[in-house]
């Protein structure tokens, strides 16, 4: 069987497409494809509050070369989900019709909270030590999911108005980060030491970077110097020095700033990146939907 999630952020549209294979009774999720498309629908969004007709035509386009790629892979289920900008794009609605029309793919808005159950459909926390409470943290463009994890339950989940495009347009207030940290220092709390798993790009970008061994957690420390270094850099000289793109060396400064400030707020001193994502979620939970008709 092969699933397809297709995931439209602020900064970026992903297609994944999965191959699922029964292997002693339990399924095994083998990546087949991943493309990601900057579409950067966020620099639209939180400054005119609508998708311009440019980035309109790249996500119709986006659309169409994602859907002829599902029928050359053959993929018998898919999900297709955008999240902060299209939700609060005015012609959200619209573009979704227009996608439609010229791809054959259906779109859905979907909420933040959902954004974050989708996250924890990867059940990373799982296989990992019971000593320990876990807070999962999914920086995006437009926002950031947490989703908090103890004893085998989720014990909260919240998403929050702040995400790397919003910040690089200067468009997060004090109160944004002030309701943000109260969140966390009245519900992120245990008796137990509390890890953060990271996901997003910009995270997964630094963990590769870190040269932190698959499986092993990098420290807030380490988040901080990162931080530091990236923060008294221009742009161009992080492109230069660390080999990035452009779109990802002018928000990974902001995603860094959100990481540290979270956990600190949760007095959180380590973090897993299993590089999961949305797409990745979105996978789990066509997988699952599908089992539950059988």
């Amino acid at each position: 069987m092969k699933i397809a999630a297709i995931d439209i952020g602020s900064n970026a549209a992903r297609l994944l497409i999965n191959e699922v294979k029964i292997n002693n009774k339990k399924p095994e999720f083998i990546k087949l494809n991943l493309l990601r498309i900057p579409l950067r629908l966020g620099m639209d969004v939180f400054t005119i509050g609508k998708i311009g007709e440019e980035r309109e035509k790249m996500v119709v386009d986006s659309m169409k070369i994602f859907s002829d790629l599902m029928k050359i892979y053959k993929v018998d289920h898919y999900r297709a989900c955008a999240t902060s900008a299209m939700r609060d794009a005015a012609n959200g609605n619209e573009i979704i019709e227009r996608v439609k029309e010229a791809s054959g793919i259906n779109i859905e808005i979907i909420s933040g909270d959902e954004e974050a159950t989708l996250i924890y459909e990867n059940h990373v926390a799982e296989g990992l030590d019971k000593d320990f409470a876990y807070l999962y943290i999914d920086v995006g463009g437009g926002s950031t999911e947490l989703t908090f994890y103890e004893n085998g339950k989720m014990m909260y989940e919240r998403s929050f108005n702040i995400g790397t495009i919003r910040l690089l347009n200067n468009l997060v207030t004090e109160d944004n980060w002030k309701e943000m940290k109260d969140e966390i220092k009245e519900h992120i709390v245990s008796k137990k030491p509390i890890v953060a798993i990271g996901s997003g790009g910009n995270i997964n970008k630094v963990f590769s970077m870190s040269k932190t061994k698959d499986g092993k957690p990098m420290s807030s420390s380490h988040l901080k110097k990162v931080y530091k270094e990236f923060n008294e850099l221009s742009v161009e000289e992080r492109m230069t020095k660390h080999s990035l793109r452009e779109d990802r060396a002018d928000v990974l400064v902001h995603a860094l700033n959100i990481f540290n400030n979270v956990m600190s707020w949760a007095d959180i001193n380590r973090i897993f990146v299993p590089k999961i994502s949305v797409a990745d979620g979105l996978i789990q939970n066509i997988y699952s939907q599908l089992q539950h008709k059988i």
